[in-house]
């Protein structure tokens, strides 16, 4: 296996994005494809690193970029500024994720009709949006993401195509038991196949090994990080 690394820029709402594609060079045929979204702080190495994690394991791996080539937050003030004007306009969501999508299906590399996306906190809203838009991934997974629907209470949610499995620490304070009971009865209403898999005594920010602040709810869980991903590459196998 020889990977292969490159940044792809776009555009999307008239601003320049910058992604990372990293995939096994020596492959004879295109291949399945994930994108990862990134956490609040913007597209980093942790991101880059999962994207090479993929390729290493036969899929295409494309870290998207949902702010701005070269936009990072450094501080907790400065992530929650680049976050909520996304929070505060879901369709915006969808728009750069469908985008960052339909750019990881353009490269010469992806088996375009095998796509999924994951992501981390933000960017586990982000893949939930992606399919709460409708869009025809194959699937959805979400990394101690946030659960938060888009819309106002009681909308119906829109027919969801696309698998969803949503790993989630059971006492991340950022989405509490009874969001999770919510995002259920979402889902189901939507007719997603879908799964929740709740670790126990874990909290936000599970896979981070830098994460260490309970006041603030984040704490890096080696079980949990590691059961995790166990799941999630479980679920790609079923996807493709």
């Amino acid at each position: 296996m020889a990977l292969e690394e490159r940044f792809i820029e776009y555009d999307c709402d008239g601003s320049l994005l910058e992604g990372y594609l990293v995939f096994d060079a020596s492959a004879s045929q295109p291949l399945p494809a994930v994108a990862v979204a990134h956490a609040w702080g913007g597209r980093g190495e942790f991101e880059m690193a999962k994207a090479r994690d993929l390729a290493a394991r036969g899929y295409v791996g494309f870290a998207l970029d949902m702010y701005g080539k070269g936009v990072r937050g450094s501080s907790t003030e400065e992530n929650q500024a680049l976050m909520m004007p996304f929070m505060e306009n879901r369709e915006r969501v969808a728009r750069r994720m469908h985008r960052a999508i339909d750019v990881l299906r353009e490269q010469a590399e992806v088996d375009a009709q095998k796509v999924a996306a994951m992501g981390f906190c933000f960017g586990g809203l982000c893949v939930l949006d992606l399919a709460r838009s409708g869009s025809d991934v194959r699937g959805v997974i979400s990394f101690h993401g946030l659960f938060t629907p888009p819309g106002t209470a009681g909308d119906k949610p829109a027919p969801i195509t696309a698998k969803v499995l949503c790993l989630h620490g059971y006492d991340d304070p950022m989405v509490d038991p009874g969001s999770v009971l919510d995002l259920g009865h979402e889902l189901t209403a939507a007719g997603a196949d879908w799964q929740v898999h709740a670790y126990g005594n874990t909290m936000h920010a599970f896979t981070v090994p830098e994460a260490n602040d309970p006041d603030f709810g984040a704490v890096y869980s080696e079980s949990a990080n590691r059961r995790s991903h166990r799941s999630l590459y479980n679920f790609l196998e079923e996807l493709f």
